[in-house]
């Protein structure tokens, strides 16, 4: 097992040219693994992230059939609640195109008031997409879509939190978000950090501060700087231009 490699940071100059840059990086990565093991398996996060992938709507080449989805956190509300990340990736994404549903994999909701139940029900979900737990220490996902907070949280890892820790659930739960609402599911860093690519996607002046400190000064161990998938895998940063404005880290010219 290697270390990390460093990220890849992309900068865009439009959220246009950005979302479609993105949407040839996912494209590209379907490919190759639907070439290697005749599926594509991912994990999407919240926020605004859904919306950024609006650009694979009607996009050729996109094996939607193919693709088995995971939630890197998921809100702990009904699926049809505007907190649930589901609902938002369901309404900017996935009603609007042929993915079979069944592929798309949610919490239980009817477990909410037993916590421990529910993120062990959604580990299990884990476990029978990607062999079982004895055979696998942990899941090795294609592709892992990640924002990032005005905070440094990623998914629902939180600065100064216990889960920060954690090294051997693949997914946990939280009772006390510092961001409502408090209770959450998340997979946890070993699970993020297995797999193959991770791509942080962020737009906008306002995550200019953040991004300074979690890419120029990662030691100060903000959430998003801990997200260091070990080698082959790579992490790559998808920002705007007023984004990465204040960044000092080396940019890569895009090619796809």
């Amino acid at each position: 097992m290697h270390g990390p490699s460093a990220p890849i940071v992309y900068s865009f100059e439009s959220f246009d040219t950005l979302q479609d840059s993105l949407s040839k990086f996912i494209i590209r990565a379907q490919r190759d693994s639907i070439e290697k093991k005749g599926r594509f398996t991912v994990a999407i996060s919240g926020g605004s992230l859904p919306k950024q992938l609006n650009g694979l709507i009607g996009r050729a080449g996109v094996k939607w059939d193919k693709w088995h989805v995971f939630y890197a956190d998921e809100r702990v509300v009904p699926l049809d609640h505007e907190d649930s990340n589901h609902k938002l990736c369901l309404d900017q994404l996935f009603s609007k195109v042929p993915i079979p549903q069944d592929q798309i994999h949610t919490i239980d909701y009817s477990l909410a008031d037993d916590l421990e139940n529910l993120a062990d029900d959604y580990e299990q979900q884990l476990i029978r997409e990607f062999a079982s737990r004895d055979s696998a220490r942990f899941p090795i996902f294609d592709l892992i879509l990640l924002g990032v907070g005005p905070d440094g949280h990623t998914a629902s890892l939180f600065p100064g939190h216990e889960l920060l820790s954690e090294e051997d659930r693949w997914v946990a739960y939280i009772t006390d978000s510092p961001k409502p609402p408090p209770k959450r599911i998340t997979l946890t860093y070993p699970v993020i950090n297995h797999a193959s690519r991770v791509a942080f996607v962020a737009s906008g002046a306002n995550k200019a501060d953040v991004l300074k400190t979690v890419l120029d000064e990662p030691n100060v161990g903000l959430p998003a700087s801990r997200v260091r998938p070990i080698t082959p895998g790579q992490v790559y940063w998808f920002l705007d231009d007023p984004a990465a404005s204040q960044l000092q880290y080396t940019k890569t010219p895009f090619h796809m």
